[in-house]
C-alpha cells in the first residue's frame, strides 16, 4: 500500500509483517538511506540528486531504496517529514503554551514569531536531529520550483501554516488578511534564502569569522527584521512607485549623455 506523505513504510509491499528478527537491521537500512538522500539532496538540491549517488553513499542497492520508499519523491518527501514533523509539532505546542499564558489577551506578535523560530534554533544547535544541514536542505525545499515539493509542504503542514497565520492576524487585528498574506510569503522567502543561500555564510565570515556557520545567530539576527516587516505600517502603493520614480527617474535622466537626448 502506497504510504501517506510523510510517513514511512511499515511492511513488506505485499501487506506482510517483517520478521522481528530482521527489524533492527531493516530499520538500520531506513535510517541509513534516509541520512544519505538527506546530505546529498542538501547539497546538490532535489532534481541533481540521483538515487544511483544516493545509494552509493548508503552502500545499499537500488531495490532498496524502492522497497522502503517507493520513488525518489517518496524518499524526498520522507527525508522533510524525518525532521519537520517533530519541529512543527513543537511549533505549535510552544504557540499553545505561550497563547495561554497570554490569555485572555491575545498573543504578540513577537511571542508569535518565536514560537515559529525556537523550534528551528533548537534543531540548529542538536546535529542527531539533522542541525544545520537540514535547515540548509529545508530552505531548498521552500526555494525549489518543482510542483510536487510545493504541493506536499502546503498539503503535509497545511494545518501547522493556518495555525500560525490565524495567530498572527490576532496580534495585527488591523492588517487585512490579504496584506497578511503576502508579508507571510514574503517572511518564508526571506527565511528559506537565508537558511539555503551562502551569501550570508561569507557575510558572517567578513564580519565575524569565529561566527561563521552559526545557524542560531543567523535566526537571531533575521527575527527582528522579519518582526519590523510584519508590523509595518500599512503601504500606499502608488505612494511607493511615485517615490520610486520621483527619485530614480532624474537620476537617470542625469546620466543620459547629452548626444543620446538629441536622438
Amino acid at each position: 500500500m502506497k504510504p501517506e506523505h510523510g510517513t514511512l513504510r511499515s511492511s513488506r509491499v505485499d501487506g506482510t509483517s517483517l520478521p522481528s528478527a530482521d527489524g533492527r537491521a531493516w530499520n538500520a537500512t531506513k535510517a541509513r538511506i534516509l541520512d544519505a538522500a538527506e546530505s546529498l539532496f542538501m547539497e546538490h538540491g532535489y532534481e541533481a540528486t540521483s538515487l544511483r549517488a544516493i545509494t552509493a553513499r548508503a552502500d545499499v542497492n537500488l531495490a532498496a531504496v524502492h522497497y522502503h520508499f517507493g520513488s525518489k519523491e517518496e524518499l524526498f518527501q520522507a527525508v522533510l517529514a524525518r525532521r519537520l514533523d517533530p519541529m512543527n509539532r513543537a511549533r505549535l505546542e510552544l504557540l499553545t503554551r505561550l497563547e495561554g499564558a497570554a490569555a485572555p489577551e491575545a498573543l504578540s506578535c513577537e511571542r508569535v514569531l518565536t514560537a515559529f523560530l525556537m523550534p528551528a534554533l533548537s534543531l540548529a544547535r542538536d546535529p542527531e536531529r539533522g542541525g544545520k544541514d537540514f535547515l540548509r536542505l529545508l530552505g531548498r525545499a521552500y526555494a525549489d520550483p518543482a510542483p510536487f515539493i510545493r504541493r506536499f509542504l502546503s498539503e503535509q503542514y497545511g494545518v501547522t501554516i493556518a495555525r500560525f497565520k490565524a495567530a498572527f492576524a490576532r496580534a495585527l487585528p488591523a492588517l487585512p488578511a490579504r496584506e497578511l498574506s503576502w508579508r507571510l510569503h514574503f517572511i518564508m522567502g526571506a527565511l528559506s534564502y537565508t537558511l539555503a543561500g551562502t551569501d550570508a555564510l561569507k557575510l558572517i565570515a567578513e564580519l565575524n569569522p569565529h561566527e561563521t556557520g552559526n545557524d542560531d545567530m543567523l535566526l537571531r539576527r533575521l527575527a527582528p527584521f522579519l518582526l519590523a516587516g510584519l508590523t509595518a505600517p500599512l503601504p500606499d502603493p502608488a505612494g511607493v512607485i511615485d517615490a520610486l520614480d520621483a527619485k530614480v527617474v532624474p537620476s537617470r535622466r542625469r546620466a543620459v549623455p547629452a548626444k543620446s537626448v538629441e536622438r
